[in-house]
């Protein structure tokens, strides 16, 4: 939560370091682990696409081991959640990297032995998605964390921009190694990546978070937790949003890409460069958003959701690769402008203490629908053809952000501006409690009150996508 002061150096931060007062110890520790995991997931989800296709596999059987790493995901978010928020979160965290490692080690050796059975893949991405369901929410909560002060949407724009720059090389890096020396080998590489990134997170200190209040059990803890969740209005709507549209662009990426790549852009290389230039665009997304500042937060955000439906309508026609680049760039940019929104309004407005288990019910909903909507992909497109199972895609995101836009307090939840003391003057006894100095005023004006932990925003309403999830 933001300070009520000058902007807090965050307790782990060396007090000469050159580095902004933001960028402590355990938020550079995240950076670099998040940066190594990207550059070996973004390859990794193509790899393991490519892996059922040099199997002989189709459409429905991408779609069913996609199915598979997304449905232990939803099952188990909501108690990774509040794991997350009973025990030290670096090491949910680790563990969660342990176990990826060793399900992406696993993968690997099988394909590169031979043919691996559907089956076997289908369990191996399953680990993998359990993995996630505990290490998402113990992220979240852990990044929130290690950022305090007003700088917290600058800190977590270059957060994404660095985790981004990964998935730039990763995804363009990985798609030409599976076009060069096989899956199997950029599945063994983010084994690696997931065994260094563990590593890092091994050093991470949870000294600064106050110790948890001795509670109820689990059920009493996601019972609280879902308080929380459900009492925001522009929380649970967003996350309706994103449950279908993240569904939709499940299925178009992870199914209906690698086809139409594969028959028309010239395969996993050119796909592979498609994603990279998604990566290029958020980069740049993120680096607008060190400087850009926008007050009403969702609203901006929101409004940059609508580019999303433009990937499944370029697919849909398909046009030309430079065209796809071009189009998955500045749907990459767009995004970005919303993730880092997103990011700072969770951080403004939800408890640290909860930041988890809140995390938790984001994520279930956010990723509800997608593996069914991943199952479904093959049978949509032999009853409606692959363009208009892609421009249905395309629609529904349309349709669903429009939706949201309705929810009055995704309109109005503002920024809030931490208070700063003002000048005293001669006569006057103290500073004026709730008020700040305008840029160019000569008399304070009114400005919201930062609550700790959360608050009311300067909308009157109380108040998640923070894209520190990894590849599998």
């Amino acid at each position: 939560m933001t300070s009520a002061t000058a902007p807090e150096q965050h307790p782990d931060s060396p007090g000469r370091s050159r580095r902004p007062a933001w960028a402590g110890r355990n938020y550079s520790l995240l950076a670099a682990a998040a940066v190594v995991t990207n550059l070996g997931g973004n390859g990794a989800l193509i790899a393991a696409a490519f892996a059922v296709l040099d199997t002989g596999g189709d459409a429905g059987d991408v779609g069913l081991v996609a199915a598979a790493r997304t449905l232990p995901l939803v099952l188990f978010l909501l108690i990774g959640g509040a794991v997350a928020d009973r025990l030290p979160r670096h090491r949910v965290m680790v563990a969660a990297n342990a176990l990826n490692c060793l399900s992406q080690a696993a993968f690997a050796v099988l394909v590169l032995a031979g043919e691996p059975r559907l089956w076997q893949m289908m369990l191996l991405t399953a680990l993998g998605g359990t993995g996630q369901a505990f290490f998402n929410p113990a992220a979240e909560g852990m990044l929130m964390s290690s950022v305090r002060g007003e700088q917290a949407g600058r800190a977590f724009a270059v957060f994404r921009m660095a985790m981004q720059s990964a998935a730039v090389g990763g995804a363009a890096l990985g798609g030409a190694l599976v076009a060069v020396i096989g899956p199997g080998w950029v599945l063994a590489v983010d084994a690696a990546a997931f065994a260094v990134a563990g590593a890092l997170r091994s050093f991470l200190d949870v000294g600064h978070i106050p110790p948890r209040e001795p509670g109820g059990g689990l059920l009493a803890d996601l019972r609280e937790g879902w308080r929380e969740f459900s009492g925001r209005p522009w929380l649970w709507g967003i996350v309706a949003q994103f449950s279908i549209a993240n569904a939709v662009v499940g299925a178009a990426d992870a199914v209906y890409g690698p086809l139409v790549a594969e028959e028309h852009l010239g395969g996993a290389g050119p796909w592979g460069l498609a994603l990279g230039a998604f990566g290029a665009g958020t980069v740049a997304g993120a680096l607008v958003m060190t400087r850009y500042r926008p007050r009403r937060l969702l609203l901006v955000g929101t409004l940059c959701v609508f580019p999303l439906a433009l990937p499944s309508a370029a697919l849909a026609v398909p046009v030309p690769v430079g065209a796809l680049y071009a189009v998955m760039f500045l749907t990459g940019l767009s995004v970005e402008v919303f993730g880092v929104s997103w990011m700072t309004a969770l951080h403004q407005e939800i408890p640290e203490d909860k930041l988890s288990r809140v995390s938790a019910y984001d994520w279930f909903g956010s990723i509800a629908m997608l593996p069914l909507a991943t199952a479904l992909a093959g049978p949509a497109e032999s009853a409606l053809g692959r363009p208009n199972a892609l421009w249905g895609c395309a629609a529904v995101i349309v349709l669903v952000t429009a939706a949201v836009l309705c929810v009055p307090e995704v309109r109005t939840l503002r920024r809030r501006t931490p208070k700063a003391p003002l000048p005293r003057p001669a006569a006057a006894p103290g500073p004026v409690p709730g008020t700040v100095t305008a840029p160019g005023a000569e008399a304070p004006v009114e400005a919201p009150v930062d609550a700790p932990g959360g608050g009311t925003t300067a909308a009157g309403t109380q108040g998640a996508r923070t894209g520190t999830a990894e590849g599998a």
